[in-house]
């Protein structure tokens, strides 16, 4: 079999992110060795998902939680009969949060274990390495469901056919917190990001946004995917400090995000520092809190995020409540063979929301296969959804023509050890 083809356009800009480092980087993390188990042994009639996402490794918090929130609501399905007597399961790999395995994973999860759909993986990265492959295998009609990323390239042609997006897309969350920023009179943005196709990705976004406004970059620095929280980031914070911003938004992982808040507040630089959602906001909170008690200082002031699901804490929602009811009950893990059994789950967390969400739609869907169990029945089924309530208050809704389900941001701030949504901006108000 053929490698898969690596698009020049997303080659192009890896290589122009990292060229724009401004200062060494550590080096890069080994490649993850990919765990294959099933979160529940399937057995004949199963609807079996595939998933390839981090679960070792710097970012691991994101594929941990992505799982959790999924497999918790899956639970609760199939312990009431599964979706017209099918159980569904899943069939988790790790990769580590890195390309290559992600690659193999997939070619594995379609060839070799004929997966009914894949879901839920996790990076930009990761899952631009990966749609050649959903082309390369068009005839099979695998597609791949709410990936956890917002970049573009899953959402545009050549394959956005084969890619069900129901988070928010990057453009829309950089696009609000400039707008709320430049509101706030921030109007000097400058971007912290990593050096590849995420971070390029969110950075175009903020560039787009402040294009839109008259405005342009205030400052930009990088730093290599892979690196951990124990790692100095000193320098690009001393960059982006000279370029003197009035705010800072933060495209990337929750080790580094959370490495450069912690020098930049430890240099005495109290900026705003916004993140958008991949950021894995619980992760990134514990982080700082622990920090923030052994060094007796506060690291959350002026720390905001913006979101692509409701906050867990509004019961109002009716699915936050099922969620929050469905994490107590069951508390779903990863399997230990995923993990090496060294993951500290969340109690709550966006992320683990989001998994749940996710689940939620992809029951949806499943109930509504008729006659034919196949792939093809399971993407009509996807775009028959139409202002579909899964209980957030927002309809769902995919078409053929249409394979983006929501486009809400939300914003939230830290208060009192955790992050509650953003009520008034003018606390930044400059």
């Amino acid at each position: 079999m053929s490698k898969p083809f690596f698009p020049f356009g997303i080659l192009l800009s890896m290589l122009l992110a990292i060229a724009s480092c401004a200062s060494p980087n550590p080096p890069a993390p080994p490649i993850a060795k990919s765990a294959r188990v099933f979160s529940t042994a399937p057995s004949p009639g199963d609807y079996v998902i595939g998933m390839s996402a981090a679960f070792t490794g710097p970012s691991a918090g994101l594929g941990n939680e992505l799982y959790r929130g999924t497999a918790a609501y899956l639970e609760y399905i199939n312990r009431n009969g599964g979706v017209n007597g099918h159980r569904v399961v899943v069939r988790a790999y790790d990769d580590g949060y890195n390309p290559n395995p992600a690659i193999d994973n997939t070619v594995d999860l379609i060839q070799t274990d004929d997966v009914l759909v894949l879901m839920d993986y996790v990076g930009t990265p990761t899952v631009t390495r990966v749609l050649p492959l959903l082309k390369k295998y068009s005839d099979s009609r695998v597609s791949l469901l709410f990936p956890f990323t917002g970049a573009q390239p899953q959402r545009e042609p050549p394959y956005d056919e084969f890619v069900f997006n129901l988070r928010a897309s990057y453009r829309d969350e950089t696009e609000g917190l400039v707008d709320r920023l430049v509101s706030a009179g921030r109007k000097k943005i400058a971007v912290f990001f990593q050096a590849d196709s995420y971070g390029r990705s969110g950075w175009d976004g903020v560039k787009r946004a402040l294009a839109k406004r008259g405005l342009e970059l205030a400052g930009e620095a990088t730093y290599r995917r892979g690196t951990p929280y124990s790692a100095s980031l000193g320098e690009q914070v001393n960059i982006l400090r000279k370029a003197g911003p009035d705010a800072i938004i933060s495209i990337g992982a929750y080790a580094a995000c959370a490495a450069f808040v912690r020098d930049a507040r430890d240099a005495g630089w109290d900026v705003p520092i916004a993140n958008v959602s991949f950021v894995g906001s619980g992760s990134l909170l514990d982080l700082l809190l622990d920090s923030g008690r052994q060094r007796g200082k506060d690291y959350t002031a002026n720390l905001i995020n913006s979101e692509v699901v409701p906050s867990f804490e509004d019961a109002s929602l009716p699915a936050v409540r099922e969620y929050r009811q469905m994490m107590d009950e069951y508390e779903p893990t990863a399997p230990s063979e995923l993990t090496g059994g060294q993951y500290k789950p969340l109690k709550y967390s966006p992320v683990s929301l989001e998994g749940f969400l996710n689940a939620k739609v992809l029951v949806a869907a499943l109930g509504r296969m008729t006659g034919t169990s196949g792939r093809e029945a399971l993407m009509g089924a996807l775009e028959s959804l139409d202002g579909v309530d899964i209980g957030i208050g927002i309809p769902i809704t995919f078409g053929p023509r249409r394979h983006q389900g929501l486009n809400a941001v939300y914003y939230t701030s830290v208060e009192n050890g955790r992050f509650v949504p953003i009520r008034d901006w003018r606390r930044w108000a400059k």
